[in-house]
């Protein structure tokens, strides 16, 4: 407990400071997500562009 009391203002802060968190954490886990999904399927594959094939 502290000795204090905490400022209304504190409170506010701490609340949006904690969704903020919460959307950057949803973020992160989505771009996680998709690339091992991406990876995966597969999908990376390194393709040779269509007008540079191999002349041998």
């Amino acid at each position: 407990m502290s000795l204090s009391k905490t400022h209304e203002l504190h409170q506010r802060r701490f609340g949006r400071n904690l969704g903020v968190g919460l959307v950057l954490g949803a973020f992160i886990l989505l771009v996680f997500g998709l690339t091992i999904a991406k990876i995966s399927t597969g999908d990376l594959a390194v393709q040779a562009p269509s007008g540079m094939e191999a002349s041998q």
